[in-house]
């Protein structure tokens, strides 16, 4: 009985194969190779495609076994074909190159080539067209059609004109000698995804011929001037190409783009006899002066003696930047001066009775300002190098970054003496829970945001301190603790990572520049417009440094502190100070 069973369950399943396996793979497998060169080892089996173009169906099984394909049949390649061809006088397809290639078909799919093909283009050059069909090779190999030194006579095939203008230039003869730094048609076009470069954005063609000029060791080794690409990008047609302009000219401009050919060449755009019809096509009516001018010029380097306009060039640049920094230096220290003067002039004249902030406030309020800010300066630095801020420090990385960790821990031990001054002296305990937030401070911003947009004409009455101080003062005390915590796991990342997995560093570091992103937006929006920009304080509010404002203030911006101290306490030592109560 149950052998019965197993029998009938084996025919079964062999049924379902066969009725479920694709012909193609059956195909595959019946096929031999031997079936396929009976008529294709024949030499002169010939015939005509839909173009009228003859096409030779002999197949070397040499070529074939020398090729990186040497291991696949001709049916899996021809996957299409059956047993009833040729006799079925149905064509064999394309082979689809897909099947294994994919990556490489769409990216050609996206191409010139495969555009052009797609849009009815039947005589686009498609893989076999490049590779070849059957004899099919590395590039690294000397005979395959896209070895460096053959890829202009492979594109040359439909490209002819294209081909003689490279084999002719600069690029085509150092091929020729076989530089395989020589850029040739794929290093510009690309391999599978061929552009034609034609309306290519102006700064993308300079940044493609940047790509070897710029290269330290191709210009020592072929003995080339290696300020070409700066001194370009610093010239008017590129600084105007970066910004986006498309008439603005650009390396082909003057060089060309096939044929490019030394200045020294009577058949070069850059010839002295030919400047004139170069520079003539974006400039109407170009002279010999006109064009008798450095085109890549460093003004920053002294020119030869025999260079008249570079070395006046040069000297003018000198007297100018010495003019330049006299003058504005000079203009600078006087109005420097004069501001200093006039401030403290405005200020010596103002009554100051009320003390906003004590010594040890204004202490805390001064270490906490320097160290941020060399935390802001060192750490941007690290994150933009090639910035002026980086620059400043000379940018020099040893500097940088342990000026950077000494101010934090700087942060870090004015912070966790706030923490003791809130908690032991009486003004501390007072300071904190005068800052904490309460339901007012809703209604106060409620009301001011209707006084702002000049809904009411009724401002919020702030006590000692409003929404807005309330609000700098926590988001202080949580960006010290989210900065100090993520930037000694930053420093301290191999003990870190003996607990934590590495990604928790990289948590850490992420956080650590968006928060000071965060920080550094906030103290130049908020925290200097109530200090410095706010018209009833500028160009400082000095109590940071005196730690007294005037009483015209405080009873415009904190109405309802009514404990004032007195003008007869304003002159008492400033041991003595203590912040005003309410």
């Amino acid at each position: 009985m149950f052998s019965r069973i197993n029998y009938l369950g084996l025919l079964a399943f062999c049924f379902a194969l066969v009725l479920f396996t694709p012909l193609s793979r059956i195909t595959a497998e019946e096929i031999k190779d031997s079936a396929c060169m009976d008529c294709h080892s024949d030499k002169d089996l010939y015939k005509t495609n839909s173009a009228g173009k003859g096409v030779l169906l002999y197949v070397d099984q040499e070529r074939i076994r020398a090729s990186v394909h040497r291991t696949n049949s001709c049916a899996s390649c021809h996957a299409d074909i059956t047993e009833n061809h040729p006799d079925d006088e149905v064509a064999a397809k394309p082979v689809h190159c897909a099947r294994c290639h994919e990556a490489q078909s769409e990216t050609y799919g996206a191409s010139a080539h495969g555009l052009a093909l797609a849009n009815g283009q039947l005589d686009s050059a498609t893989c076999k067209d490049c590779h070849d069909s059957h004899s099919i090779l590395r590039p690294t190999s000397a005979e395959s059609p896209l070895h460096f030194s053959r890829l202009a006579e492979t594109c040359g095939g439909c490209h002819d004109e294209a081909a003689r203008d490279v084999e002719a230039s600069v690029h085509g003869t150092a091929v020729a000698l076989g530089h395989r730094e020589a850029p040739t048609c794929t290093d510009c076009h690309s391999e599978h995804k061929i552009t034609t470069l034609k309306g290519t954005n102006l700064k993308s063609s300079a940044q493609m011929c940047s790509n070897c000029h710029a290269s330290e060791r191709l210009n020592t080794k072929f003995k080339l001037p290696a300020d070409r690409v700066k001194t370009f990008f610093d010239s008017y047609h590129g600084l105007a190409t970066q910004y986006g302009s498309t008439v603005a000219a650009n390396c082909e401009s003057c060089h060309g783009f096939h044929k490019i050919l030394p200045s020294s060449d009577s058949r070069s755009t850059i010839h002295p006899d030919n400047l004139i019809a170069t520079c003539g096509k974006c400039h109407a009516g170009a002279t010999a002066n006109f064009v008798n001018s450095k085109i890549h010029i460093d003004a920053s380097v002294e020119s030869t003696s025999d260079d008249t306009g570079g070395m006046v060039n040069w000297w003018v640049r000198r007297i100018y930047l010495v003019l330049i920094f006299a003058t504005i230096g000079f203009m600078l220290v006087h109005n420097g001066l004069l501001f200093l003067r006039k401030v403290k002039t405005l200020h010596r004249n103002l009554d100051l009775p009320i003390l906003r902030m004590d010594l040890c406030q204004r202490w805390q309020h001064f270490v906490l300002a320097l160290s941020f800010i060399i935390l802001a300066w060192t750490g941007f630095a690290l994150k933009f190098p090639d910035s002026w801020v980086s620059r400043l420090l000379g940018s020099n990385e040893l500097l940088r970054s342990w000026s950077h960790r000494v101010a934090g821990v700087v942060l870090l031990v004015v912070g966790a003496y706030h923490i003791y001054y809130v908690i032991v002296r009486k003004e501390g305990r007072q300071l904190v829970k005068d800052l904490l937030p309460v339901t007012k401070d809703l209604k106060d911003l409620g009301t001011n945001a209707r006084y702002l947009s000049g809904i009411s004409q009724e401002k919020a009455k702030i006590g000692r301190f409003g929404y807005a101080e309330k609000m700098e003062y926590w988001a202080v005390v949580w960006g010290t603790i989210i900065m100090g915590v993520t930037g000694l796991m930053i420093w301290f990342k191999v003990d870190v990572t003996q607990f934590f997995p590495r990604w928790v560093v990289d948590v850490a570091t992420t956080i650590h520049y968006y928060e000071a992103i965060l920080a550094c937006l906030a103290i130049i929006v908020w925290h200097f417009y109530h200090v410095i920009f706010d018209p009833d304080v500028y160009p400082l509010n000095t109590a940071c440094l005196n730690g007294r404002v005037t009483k015209q203030w405080m009873e415009e911006e904190h109405t309802l502190v009514t404990d004032h101290v007195s003008a007869e306490t304003n002159h008492r030592p400033e041991t003595e100070d203590r912040p005003s109560k309410g």
